[in-house]
C-alpha cells in the first residue's frame, strides 16, 4: 500500500519578510475564501482521479501563513480531505504558524479539528534581529502562543529559528537557542540565513547595504546549537532539525543500550516522507508533488489559480488541473535523489538494504567510485547499526559530523550541480 505525504500551500502573508524567497503574496487576503474553494476543489479532482482512496501518511499546511485561515475555512479543508483521501489513524497534521497572528481559542478550534502538530515561525529572540527580518511577532509573543497552544492540548511543538543573521553575535545566537529551548519544544529547526536573489534582504546586499553574513561564525554558531542541544536531550535527525528524546523510546536493548537505537517520535514525519524520497501530493498555488514516478509544480497567482480551478473537470493522477511542469523520474535519477536527499538523514542516512530492495542494485555498483571516495575524505561512513525490527543489523551510509557543514559539496557529487 501507497502512503501520500499531502502538502498545502497557503501563500497569504501579512506581510513580506525580507528574507524571504516563498511562493507568498501579502495584501490579498480577501481571496482566501475563493482559494478554500479552488483547494478544495484541486482536493477532489486529484483524489478522485484514482479507482480508490488514496491513504494519506501525513497532512500539512505550509505557506505564507496557513494561520490567517479561519478553523472555519479548515474544516472545510477537512471535510474535503476525507471525502477523497484516507486519512491513517495515527496521521501527523501540521501547521505553519506565525505567532503573532494567533489567539486561544484559535488553538482550541485546531485541536479539535484534528490538528497534533503547529511549527512556529520564530526565527530569532532579540526585537532588533526580529525588526531587520521584518516579523511582525515578538518573543513574548512566541512565548504567550506556546502557552495557548500547550494549555489546548498540543504536546508537538516546533520552532524554527534562523542563524547566521547579519551583524549577529555568537552570543545573540546562544542567547536565543537557549531562550526557545526553556519553552521545551519537542523539535527545532535551525537554518543558516541564505540571502536569495529577489529578496529585499538580496537587493539590500547588491547595493552594499546590508553586510554579508559570516560563513566561519555561521558555521561557529551551528557547532555551539549541535552540542548545546545534545545536552539538552535532543537528537539530531537532520542536517538542520532536531528532535526531544522522549523517554524510554531512544533504546531497546538493556544489556547493550547503545547499539540499538528509536529514534524519537517527534521527528518530522512529513519532511521525514521528503528525505526519505518518499511520494508526496502537493495542492494549492505554487506547491509540488512527485508521485508515480512523476514530480510536478502548480502555477502562481492566486487569482490564476482560482481561476483555473473554476474550469477545470477532471484531472489525471497525480497532476492537479493547476499543475505547469511536469517531468517523469528516470530510476537512475531516483537513486540520485535518494542519495542526497537521505543523506541529509544524519543518523538514519542510507540504508544498502533499503538501496537494493527498491532498485533492485547495489549502491556500491551505482555509486561505488563516488562513495569510495568521500568515505576516503572522510566526509561518508560506514555504521552497522541494529534497528528495533528483529533487531536486524543494517549497512548505513552517513554523513560523518565534520560533513554536515560540507554537505552541498557531498550531494554534488550523486546529482551533479
Amino acid at each position: 500500500m501507497i502512503e501520500y505525504a499531502l502538502y498545502f500551500h497557503i501563500p497569504f502573508c501579512a506581510h513580506r519578510c525580507a528574507y524571504c524567497d516563498f511562493t507568498t503574496y501579502a495584501g490579498q487576503d480577501s481571496l482566501i475564501p475563493a482559494y478554500v474553494d479552488a483547494l478544495c476543489r484541486e482536493i477532489e479532482l486529484v483524489g478522485g482521479s484514482l479507482t480508490e482512496k488514496a491513504h494519506a501518511k501525513t497532512i500539512f499546511f505550509g505557506g505564507g501563513t496557513p494561520s490567517l485561515m479561519s478553523v472555519p475555512q479548515f474544516n472545510s479543508i477537512f471535510e474535503t480531505i476525507r471525502e477523497n483521501f484516507q486519512i491513517n489513524p495515527n496521521a501527523e497534521i501540521s501547521l505553519e504558524a506565525n505567532p503573532g497572528t494567533l489567539k486561544p481559542d484559535y488553538f482550541e478550534g485546531l485541536h479539535r479539528l484534528g490538528f497534533n502538530r503547529i511549527s512556529f515561525g520564530v526565527q530569532s529572540a532579540h526585537p532588533d534581529e526580529l525588526k531587520m527580518l521584518e516579523r511582525i511577532h515578538s518573543y513574548a509573543d512566541v512565548v504567550a502562543a506556546n502557552l495557548a497552544a500547550r494549555k489546548a492540548g498540543f504536546d508537538n511543538l516546533s520552532f524554527d529559528l534562523i542563524f547566521g543573521l547579519p551583524g549577529q553575535s555568537l552570543d545573540y545566537w546562544q542567547a536565543t537557542l537557549k531562550l526557545i529551548v526553556s519553552l521545551y519544544p519537542e523539535h527545532l529547526s535551525l537554518y543558516a540565513l541564505t540571502i536569495e536573489e529577489g529578496t529585499l534582504f538580496g537587493r539590500w546586499a547588491e547595493r552594499g547595504m546590508l553586510p554579508l553574513p559570516d560563513p566561519d561564525l555561521a558555521a561557529e554558531m551551528y557547532e555551539w546549537a549541535s552540542e548545546f542541544l545534545v545536552e539538552k536531550g535532543f537528537y539530531q535527525y537532520e542536517i538542520s532539525n532536531w528532535a526531544k528524546i522522549d523517554d524510554g523510546r531512544l533504546t531497546v536493548d538493556r544489556e547493550k543500550p547503545s547499539t540499538v537505537y528509536r529514534p524519537p517520535s517527534f521527528m518530522c514525519k512529513h519532511n521525514l516522507q521528503y528525505w526519505r524520497n518518499l511520494p508526496y501530493l502537493g495542492f494549492g498555488v505554487g506547491a509540488h508533488g512527485y508521485a508515480n514516478g512523476m514530480r510536478y509544480s502548480n502555477l502562481l497567482g492566486i487569482q490564476p489559480y482560482i481561476e483555473r480551478l473554476s474550469r477545470a473537470e477532471d484531472a489525471e493522477f497525480p497532476l492537479s488541473p493547476t499543475s505547469i511542469s511536469e517531468e517523469e523520474i528516470s530510476s537512475f535519477q531516483a537513486m540520485q535523489e535518494t542519495m542526497m536527499l537521505g543523506l541529509r538523514l544524519t543518523q538514519e542516512g542510507v540504508s544498502a538494504q533499503a538501496f537494493q530492495t527498491r532498485f533492485g542494485r547495489s549502491m556500491q555498483d551505482v555509486f561505488g567510485a563516488e562513495i569510495d571516495e568521500l568515505v576516503a575524505l572522510g566526509l561518508l561512513e560506514w555504521v552497522n547499526k541494529k534497528t528495533p525490527e528483529a533487531l536486524k543489523t543494517s549497512d548505513i551510509l552517513r554523513l560523518t559530523p565534520r560533513a554536515r557543514l560540507l554537505g552541498n559539496q557531498v550531494f554534488r557529487r550523486f546529482v551533479g550541480e
